[in-house]
């Protein structure tokens, strides 16, 4: 492998405006130095071989984003997230699992553990440059927004571009949470309450109907709002979906007031279209 010092020295600069620091931590060498030349066009990738070599650069930088792999030796990805969640000084920073594993298992024990997403190798360049620079960017949303005052809303779909819509559609009145990955959703819950939460229909693993009642289950969210905002939407989708406890149901694709107004209506706030 490239001497890890020389790699981090490499990278040791302040970053132009607008390049991110990313840390990538995996101990198979050609990851990480493919990695840094896939994304040296966009960012700046700080490579460690291990947890060791990662809270080294830590104590130079704090980066924008983490990328970690799941299995390696010594500590694995999942003993490295739990120890930066538990200290104040990492806990804020967003962290992706970036992976071969691709059981089902693996998924939700990482997103459960506090990742932002879960992204199986291989990956393509702008594809991750995407999904990095979406979650860096509403990561500082929500720390600015954080004591605001704003209703916060979970959007729950497996289709990035309807939640980028979503986002872009309601961040002027409210702190906007987005998960594409149905099974993240209980796990997100226990740690933050959302005012009103908006769930796709069709979605792999647990679709939006299965949710409810799993929603329903949780302290605390006996009554919060769930309305669905799928395709799916015949009499039959609406009667189901009400019964489990959906307070409203919009078909895709819909008008940005519309979504504005049933969203402003079911927490009872008041705000400008």
């Amino acid at each position: 492998m490239e001497n890890a010092q020389l790699m981090f020295a490499e990278s040791d600069t302040d970053s132009e405006k607008g390049r991110l620091k990313i840390i990538y931590i995996d101990d198979v060498s050609t990851s990480l130095i493919t990695l840094k030349r896939r994304l040296s066009r966009y960012h700046d990738l700080y490579p460690a071989e291990s947890s060791a070599v990662m809270f080294k650069i830590l104590e130079k930088i704090k980066p924008d984003i983490i990328l970690l792999d799941i299995s390696m030796p010594v500590v694995n990805g999942y003993e490295i997230i739990k120890t930066l969640k538990a200290d104040n000084r990492y806990s804020d920073i967003p962290v992706i699992f970036f992976t071969n594993n691709n059981d089902t298992e693996s998924v939700i024990k990482g997103l459960a553990l506090g990742a932002v997403d879960y992204l199986i190798k291989p990956v393509e360049t702008i594809n991750l440059v995407e999904c990095i620079e979406r979650h860096v960017a509403q990561s500082k949303s929500e720390n600015e927004k954080e004591d605001d005052g704003k209703p916060r809303v979970l959007a729950v779909d497996d289709t990035v571009t309807i939640l980028k819509t979503i986002q872009r559609i309601l961040s002027d009145n409210y702190i906007v949470h987005t998960i594409c990955k149905p099974e993240a959703v209980l796990s997100f819950l226990k740690l933050r309450k959302p005012d009103i939460i908006l769930l796709d229909y069709l979605m792999p693993v647990h679709n939006g109907f299965e949710l409810i009642p799993m929603i329903r289950e949780l302290q605390g969210y006996e009554h919060t709002p769930i309305m669905m905002l799928t395709s799916a939407g015949t009499l039959a989708n609406i009667k189901e979906a009400i019964s489990l406890g959906a307070c409203d149901f919009m078909v895709k694709p819909f008008k940005d007031s519309e979504l504005i107004e049933k969203v402003a209506k079911h927490i009872n706030v008041k705000t400008e279209i």
